[in-house]
């Protein structure tokens, strides 16, 4: 009578994966045996992967069996022991030598460890012995190829290994990915258009001819596409690649018919009505987006997430001018990667609304992920004070947010500038100084402080060294221009001014930059052209404080 143990052992042995009829050794089950086998199990269910994969591919070793060889490759492969995983499944391979696994294995584990040329009379061996799945070994090749850092081994290996069979689509093709990824271009449109030849039905031969055609043609790899779906109209996956090249080609009204044939196989796919409706958002046909959006919408089953369709039927709300509607859609939307920015616009609509107080409210209850987002949301909140002209309070909210975020530039900036609105000016030096501080090629920071003495027509020389600085840093900027010519407005020096003031009037027709501009004129003599373009300068700006202080100045 058998004892438990032997039991338990022989029980192990038959749950090993076994084909039929191997030849298998006669091994006496001993108690070391034994023992190894439960050593095995037990650290594999106890996390210890790399433990038992090295017993198994001992007890390999010492029982010579097929089964045990095939159970240590897969240990071994599974705690990624690339070594003894290449051991084990040469064992398994030498143990079972009529196992097609053991091989596409063996070659698979030594092409993803980089060694091709131990790989390569291995996989040599595959095709010679299975003409029938030659093709489908060309496939798992790439799978392995893909992984492979140098692209141009790789490719020298398939060419190698696909040379005697060029009568086989799938081997082109696998030459034509591994040239792609080499950037041999030319072979690789070559090998996959002689895939296409081989195998005109085959749907990842045209695509991949496609992919490689339009990268210097796009016109001509969108026809082939084209030319194919005529007389292959049931191809979904190529209709789908065609209809995203039509798009990437800004072809939106071509790319939409796609999709819209797409749309009446699968009436249910709310994925499809929306990319639709994603392209006649694109094309401005509003009410065509709402309708397809709506549609997308009813076709999501329960399991499905509707936040993305709702946060755009808001954004197409907005467009729309339907504030109402826009904020209803926008507070559906519970989650997903557009939830924060769904909180943001309902705040700024309720804003907009004239409800400040709910939209304060509303903003500083969003969660928030990082620093970023939180000094987002005070700095909102401080402009929705600001645009209501509650500067006293939006300076209390900035100074709260520079208690928690003491050097965070854009706090300190906004914070000086609400200081300076406030006439706190000891406050705005000192936070725009900090701010140079921080960061002593920041333009705007110079141009700031220097320009805020400039137009109180104090410090003047020290106003014009900071906005100097400014316009070393950011010539280009119409803003730091403008500071410049009222420098040399306030030095007395008007020709510098107009010249200056001009370069800035020419980038931006600001008022505040016309009326400078203008008293500058004014100054130098020409009174005409400064009348005209004050006056004109009014007419398009009827309410800038600055053109009417200026006119009051220049004809009290």
């Amino acid at each position: 009578m058998a004892s438990a143990g032997e039991e338990v052992g022989r029980a192990h042995l038959e749950k090993i994966i076994e084909p039929p009829q191997l030849d298998l050794p006669n091994v006496a089950l001993t108690d070391q045996l034994l023992f190894e086998f439960l050593l095995g199990d037990v650290a594999w269910q106890r996390g210890r992967p790399e433990l038992a994969a090295q017993a198994y591919l001992d007890l390999a070793k010492t029982t010579r069996d097929p089964r045990v060889a095939r159970r240590a490759a897969q240990l071994t492969y599974e705690a990624h022991e690339f070594d003894q995983s290449v051991e084990a499944f040469q064992l398994w391979q030498q143990l079972e030598p009529a196992s097609p696994l053991a091989k596409q294995m063996l070659v698979s584990i030594l092409l993803s460890g980089g060694k091709l040329q131990e790989a390569l009379p291995h996989a040599t061996v595959i095709l010679e012995s299975d003409p029938q799945n030659r093709a489908r070994s060309f496939l798992n090749f790439h799978s392995q190829l893909a992984r492979i850092a140098n692209p141009q081994a790789a490719l020298d290996w398939i060419l190698e290994v696909t040379h005697p069979y060029q009568d086989i689509a799938e081997g082109h093709w696998v030459v034509a990915q591994s040239a792609q990824a080499a950037d041999k271009y030319e072979l690789a449109l070559s090998e996959a258009r002689q895939a296409v030849v081989l195998k005109p039905d085959w749907d990842g031969a045209v695509v991949l001819e496609a992919q490689l055609t339009q990268k210097t043609n796009p016109q001509q790899g969108a026809n082939l596409l084209k030319k194919f779906l005529e007389s292959h109209d049931d191809r979904k996956e190529v209709r789908l690649f065609y209809a995203r090249m039509l798009l990437e080609q800004k072809q939106y009204a071509a790319s939409r018919e796609e999709f819209g044939k797409l749309l009446q196989q699968r009436p249910d796919s709310p994925e499809l009505a929306f990319a639709i409706a994603m392209i006649s958002l694109q094309l401005g046909e509003l009410d065509r987006a709402e309708q397809e959006l709506r549609q997308a919408l009813a076709g999501n089953d329960k399991n499905q997430d509707n936040d993305t369709l709702h946060y755009y039927l808001g954004q197409l709300g907005e467009a729309k001018k339907d504030d109402v509607g826009a904020l209803q859609e926008y507070r559906l939307v519970k989650g997903g990667e557009n939830a924060y920015t769904a909180r943001l616009r309902v705040a700024y609509l309720l804003n907009k609304q004239g409800h400040l107080e709910e939209a304060r409210k509303f903003i500083k209850s969003t969660q928030t992920k990082g620093q970023s987002q939180q000094i987002q949301i005070v700095m909102i909140e401080a402009q929705f004070l600001r645009e209501a002209n509650q500067h006293e309070e939006s300076f209390k909210v900035l100074a709260q947010g520079l208690v928690k975020f003491p050097n965070n530039p854009e706090l300190i900036y906004q914070s000086a500038l609400t200081a300076d609105k406030l006439n706190k000016l000891d406050t705005f030096e000192k936070l725009m100084r900090k701010l140079i501080e921080i960061e002593p090629n920041n333009a705007h920071a110079y141009n700031a402080l220097g320009y805020s003495f400039l137009e109180r027509n104090i410090r003047v020389s020290e106003g014009m060294n900071l906005v100097s600085k400014a316009y070393k840093i950011a010539p280009n900027d119409a803003a730091i221009i403008d500071s410049m010519g009222w420098g040399y407005f306030r030095l007395g020096e008007y020709e510098h001014s107009v010249e200056f003031l001009r370069k800035a009037y020419k980038i931006n027709t600001d008022p505040e930059i016309s009326a400078h501009l203008g008293e500058a004129l004014w100054m130098s003599g020409n009174k005409e052209e400064a009348q005209k373009l004050i006056d004109d300068s009014l007419l398009a700006h009827p309410s800038s404080d600055a053109l009417k202080a200026t006119l009051k100045r220049l004809k009290p």
